[in-house]
């Protein structure tokens, strides 16, 4: 993914404001900025997980199954919950699988369906990376005020009401 390393002042959005008249240079400069923020932060976990042999998918499919009673749930249901598609959720699953963090199994309902069970290795391997991720978003978010990170929620709540518009 391209990231814009260099984001642009006032003066430059000027120039795309003279040719584009809907250009609010305020608003685009909230905008990346934001975006630059997101990335930043995905970048800084994506290297962090790799220390621990972790991509974002693979973790994020082990916490979900964490987050199950039984830790178990469906491929579709771990692929709507991740936001990706089934193909894409199969070759995590394959992956993990393979790497022994999770297993496949039939359910004891319905034999025709599938069912990703996180393994003990899977919840090891859970329990050796998320006490330090807890504390370095502790540490993140620990230079905002009561008052702002409660602003900054409602913020991020307000955002998230929006539409997609890419």
């Amino acid at each position: 993914m391209l990231e814009l390393k260099d984001l642009p002042d006032a003066d430059i959005l000027k120039k795309f404001a003279d040719r584009y008249p809907e250009v609010d240079i305020d608003r685009v400069m909230q905008f990346l900025t934001f975006l630059r923020v997101g990335t930043d932060l995905s970048n800084g976990l994506d290297r962090y997980l790799e220390a621990h042999a972790l991509l974002q998918g693979r973790w994020w499919v082990l916490v979900l199954l964490m987050r199950e009673d039984d830790g178990c749930s469906s491929p579709s249901k771990l692929a709507g919950k991740a936001g990706v598609s089934r193909a894409t959720m199969t070759g995590l699953l394959n992956s993990l699988q393979r790497d022994k963090l999770v297993t496949k199994m039939v359910s004891h309902e319905d034999r025709r369906q599938t069912l990703i069970k996180l393994t003990t290795k899977g919840q090891a391997k859970l329990d050796e990376v998320m006490p330090e991720y807890y504390r370095r978003v502790n540490q993140l978010m620990s230079v905002l005020t009561e008052a702002e990170s409660k602003t900054l929620m409602q913020i991020l709540a307000k955002l998230n009401q929006q539409p997609v518009f890419l």
